[in-house]
């Protein structure tokens, strides 16, 4: 079991499986891009493998994520999927991406056993999408999309974050969208993880902004605390259901209190928090021929010593030291 001082039990597991994307995110990293891991300091697949069966046989996790940078540039994706997959306790397995990857890749992930998807999309605009992403790829998402539905990766989710002066105005056409397609769209309020450090508190679409927007034109039941459990996402039933949408308030309304996430960076580092300035190294362990029951006590060490909050909500909070793509989303 993975417990921490404030009695949150981890039990989902983020693997970021490498750090390289190839899309340029405004809000995640440089149009240059950013200096990329060098190969030997990158778990190989065995590795990768191996700390997830530890996790999943020996520390209670029943749910894998694999995140990047974009998960689909990783060659041994869909060995490691169907790997995990065998495992004797297999746990629910999805997967983050960008989606340009997701149209050729998609059969093959279903068949090695990975269960859905989310989907990063901001906008319906492709001339939107090229200033945001740094790329002219809009067409290929949407093929992903189509893709990963029809090959079963559902319920597929759409990941989306409103820019102020971009596409802040899209939060009801693009939730219109999603329920013609039987997607279930979910907006996340812009976090301090883009490498130039350019986030800003002052000016950031809110929660509060976005469900403003959405109730213009759609009516939103609350799901209720008891539907949402640990997801970090609040949901609401979009004019009666079966739609909902979801949306995950990191800066305003934090969920701290009921986390149960622990994430791996592609270096293999434990990371108890996305926001977390300090990491523990279990690549080293791996490497200097550490047994199981070592590596999960490390393991257990770095959980017990978890904060209570991100630090989100304090108007001086210091970014981490890793953007986004370096250590997952």
């Amino acid at each position: 079991m993975l417990i921490d001082t404030y009695g949150r039990v981890a039990t989902d597991l983020r693997v970021s499986l490498t750090d390289r994307c190839n899309l340029r995110c405004s809000y995640c990293m440089p149009e240059e891009g950013l200096q990329w891991l060098a190969k030997p300091d990158l778990l190989t697949d065995d590795e990768i493998v191996r700390l997830i069966r530890v996790a999943v046989t020996t520390l209670g996790i029943t749910e894998v994520r694999f995140t990047g940078g974009e998960p689909l540039l990783r060659p041994g994706l869909v060995g490691i999927v169907e790997r995990v997959a065998a495992l004797g306790q297999r746990p629910r397995m999805s997967l983050t991406t960008n989606g340009i990857g997701l149209k050729r890749t998609a059969e093959a992930l279903k068949s090695a056993g990975l269960d859905r998807v989310n989907v990063s999309l901001d906008t319906l605009r492709p001339e939107v999408f090229k200033t945001l992403t740094r790329r002219d790829r809009h067409a290929d998402v949407l093929a992903g999309l189509d893709a990963a539905h029809a090959a079963g990766l559902v319920p597929v989710k759409v990941n989306t974050v409103l820019m102020p002066g971009l596409n802040d105005d899209e939060a009801p056409e693009l939730l219109a969208w999603a329920v013609e397609r039987g997607y279930e769209l979910r907006f996340i309020e812009q976090m301090p993880l883009d490498a130039q450090h350019g986030w800003k508190r002052e000016g950031m679409i809110t929660a509060q902004d976005i469900l403003t927007s959405l109730r213009a034109r759609f009516t939103l039941t609350p799901e209720g605390e008891e539907e949402r459990g640990a997801a970090p996402a609040e949901r609401w039933i979009v004019d009666g259901g079966p739609h909902r949408v979801g949306v995950i308030g990191s800066v305003t309304r934090p969920f701290c209190a009921a986390c149960d996430r622990t994430r791996l960076t592609a270096d293999g580092q434990v990371r108890t928090c996305l926001f977390a300035t300090e990491e523990t190294d279990l690549r080293a362990a791996l490497r200097s021929g550490a047994e199981d029951e070592d590596i999960a006590r490390i393991w257990r060490l770095a959980m017990w010593g978890k904060k209570a909050g991100s630090g989100l909500d304090d108007p001086s909070f210091l970014q981490p030291s890793r953007p986004m793509s370096a250590i997952g989303g």
